[in-house]
């Protein structure tokens, strides 16, 4: 058949949820390798509340990310996944007990977690099939928001101009752990690298606006507006939590911090004069996979 199919792993320690991304990758000769996704497994472990308000991670969230990576080796063994990437973010990062968690995981799991900061997240991102998306001549603005940090990465056609990583999250948000100075920064450097620039895009990413995406019935491939996506906010703003639950049918831990996810795209789109929102369904966790694929046949 000239065809070989391997699977890996990418485990993302959030700070709004925990996720296992398992991949086919199908290597076939002279041909590009695939990448298809065969299994994802979210678990709504709020690390960010207790991090960004308590300062470090509680016992019973300890107990229960054990269990998680626990699940998440015995599924990775039945997979026959051959080699795996776990990474923490900004939650772990803040956690005056983050390392002390990692090592705990580590000793009772076998699971190896890599705490990173926001330049290699944004790093990881970049390395996406991002790059496929991306038109000669045209202004990107990466937009990746996740619990407790959003990365934004400015690209000129599929170069990387500058990124940078601002603590600003949905569960920060949600705690009202974000005081105005830092929403101040993200509008002046997004200012300052795109006031000169016409006709600029956003490209979103995280599960907020995947889900935005899904609500909107919109096609794959097919941008959201910033005209829906403000009608949106406004929409979902003006219901309470249980009627997002029982009436649009969202995940109780993603009822919540769509509103403040919608605002950080909304806001970004109005300082960046962007108009399109495109929303390709990838993230950290398939860059993971992509830069853990490449390191491994760069050793080979």
């Amino acid at each position: 058949m000239g065809i070989n199919i391997r699977k890996f792993a990418a485990i993302d320690i959030g700070s709004n949820a925990v996720r296992l991304l398992v991949q086919n990758v199908i290597e076939r000769k002279g041909k590009l390798v695939q990448f298809k996704k065969s299994e994802l497994i979210r678990v709504p472990i709020r690390l960010g509340e207790d991090a960004f308000v308590l300062g470090e991670i509680s016992e019973k969230n300890q107990a229960r990310m054990i269990k998680a990576m626990q699940s998440f080796k015995l599924l990775m063994d039945v997979y026959g996944v051959e080699n795996y990437w776990a990474c923490a973010t900004s939650a772990m990062r803040e956690a005056n007990n983050g390392l002390e968690v990692v090592d705990k995981i580590r000793q009772e799991t076998g699971v190896a977690i890599d705490i990173i900061d926001g330049k290699i997240e944004a790093k990881i991102i970049a390395s996406t099939d991002l790059k496929e998306l991306l038109q000669k001549g045209k202004t990107y603005l990466y937009v990746d928001v996740g619990g407790g940090s959003t990365e934004f990465t400015v690209f000129n056609g599929d170069q990387v101009v500058v990124s940078k990583s601002f603590k600003i999250g949905t569960v920060r948000l949600l705690n009202d752990q974000v005081i105005d100075s830092v929403w101040d920064g993200v509008k002046a450097w997004v200012k300052e690298h795109l006031a000169a620039k016409d006709n600029v895009e956003i490209i979103g990413s995280g599960g907020n606006i995947n889900k935005l995406h899904k609500m909107s019935g919109r096609k794959m491939g097919q941008p959201l507006s910033y005209i829906w996506l403000n009608a949106q906010y406004h929409f979902l703003d003006a219901m309470s939590y249980e009627d997002r639950v029982s009436e649009l049918g969202l995940n109780q831990d993603r009822a919540d911090v769509i509103v403040p996810a919608t605002k950080i795209f909304l806001n970004t789109a109005k300082w960046s004069g962007a108009k399109k929102i495109h929303v390709p369904k990838i993230g950290l966790s398939d860059g993971m996979i992509k830069t853990l694929y490449k390191r491994e046949t760069s050793h080979a």
